[in-house]
């Protein structure tokens, strides 16, 4: 999509992405390029659909000017989150917005070519629903229960996900759909989407997810922080007081996901008499005021605090949210977290802290991954594959 001169409309489409009509004369002022310049690559822009015209600017004499904007029903995004025992996707338009979804019980361990065939499956059964052509679909994010080198879209040693370990999740999605695959922890995407729908102007949050598993995703200055290999915020496996002689999936003992994830709860509760085998069932025995429930989570509360005070002294966060399936149990497992983390960190950095239930709720993750997958699709490189 690019036109001679060095600067193409899928540059010009930059100044556009963020959704702000402008008109051609605004453009020209910001990139510094003629007005007839601007001309040729706002027709290409509009040749793809890609933008739109909206109205006209207020006129400063003669004939008010045209303005253009972002067209975000031109295209869209698929967002994929898979969980250890769940999988929920959707087709989302180029601002986000969900157009279609599905939720379904998925087991994880399946493997990934009984998943990802699913999910192949899911997607082209909800692009029929939102009555568009696959022609239409620029990019595809996912996000997956474990360990993933973003760069490459594989799975690296994921405790819970037996027969993933280096899978190509990219290349079997790619069998199917000629777009960009990216693929991401699914506490990371939920992470992002926590930031875009509860805490737009929190620019350091920690998202704690809770459920099967236990991680973090962290924003920091803005931006999503991955880690050298893409493992930042697993602390899940760090190793705590109370768990001493515990085993952990991973093989090692005394890991925070052995005491604290939910298959830890729930075995604790059933070996006291609880008949409950489900994330679900818990989150319902605490809601039906159960005693022993309440205690159970609220201390799985205060495990996860154990680990975070350490967070909130590297991290200085402003904003700390739990989500994931436990946190629908409420105020118990975060009043658990709270009574550690303001006991014992700093007043300074306790002080402006909140300690909170998640605002996005079961949407984070697909709200994160939609967000990848648009970030992807308008950036340089995806507007020119768009119009190739």
């Amino acid at each position: 999509m690019k036109i001679a001169g060095g600067f193409g409309a899928s540059e010009l489409f930059q100044f556009l992405r963020d959704g702000e009509p402008r008109t051609r004369a605004e453009l020209a002022q910001l990139t510094g390029l003629a007005r007839s310049t601007i001309s040729l690559r706002i027709d290409e822009l509009l040749e793809h659909g890609l933008v739109t015209p909206v109205g006209e600017a207020v006129s400063t004499g003669g004939r008010p000017p045209a303005q253009i904007a972002l067209n975000p029903g031109a295209r869209v995004v698929v967002a994929a989150d898979l969980g250890a025992t769940h999988g929920r996707v959707a087709i989302t338009d180029l601002s986000g917005t969900v157009l279609r979804s599905v939720f379904e019980d998925l087991v994880i361990d399946n493997g990934p070519e009984v998943v990802l065939d699913w999910l192949v499956l899911t997607i082209n059964r909800l692009m029929v629903e939102c009555d568009r052509p696959i022609s239409d679909l620029v990019a595809v994010g996912i996000g997956l229960p474990g360990p993933v080198e973003h760069e490459s879209g594989r799975p690296t040693n994921p405790p819970i996900m037996p027969g993933w370990d280096g899978y190509d999740v990219p290349a079997h999605m790619r069998r199917t759909f000629s777009v960009p695959i990216l693929v991401d922890n699914d506490v990371n995407i939920m992470a992002l989407g926590e930031r875009a729908m509860g805490w737009p102007d929190a620019d350091n949050i920690i998202f704690v997810k809770v459920s099967t598993g236990i991680g973090l995703g962290i924003i920091g200055g803005g931006v999503l922080q991955r880690g050298a290999q893409g493992i930042a915020g697993d602390i899940g496996h760090v190793k705590i007081p109370r768990g001493a002689g515990v085993v952990c999936k991973c093989g090692n003992e005394g890991c925070l996901e052995a005491i604290a994830g939910s298959p830890a709860i729930i075995a604790d509760l059933r070996g006291i008499g609880r008949d409950i085998t489900t994330v679900a069932e818990l989150v319902a025995l605490v809601k039906s005021g159960d005693t022993s429930a309440i205690q159970a989570v609220r201390q799985a509360g205060r495990d996860i605090g154990e680990v975070l005070t350490v967070c909130v002294s590297i991290i200085n966060p402003s904003v700390i949210t739990i989500g994931g399936a436990l946190a629908q149990a409420g105020e118990h497992i975060i009043a658990g977290v709270r009574e550690v983390v303001y006991s014992r960190s700093t007043p300074f950095a306790a002080e402006h802290l909140s300690i909170v239930q998640s605002r996005a709720g079961e949407m984070a993750g697909v709200a994160g991954a939609s967000i990848m997958a648009i970030e992807r699709a308008l950036s340089p490189e995806g507007i020119e594959g768009i119009g190739a």
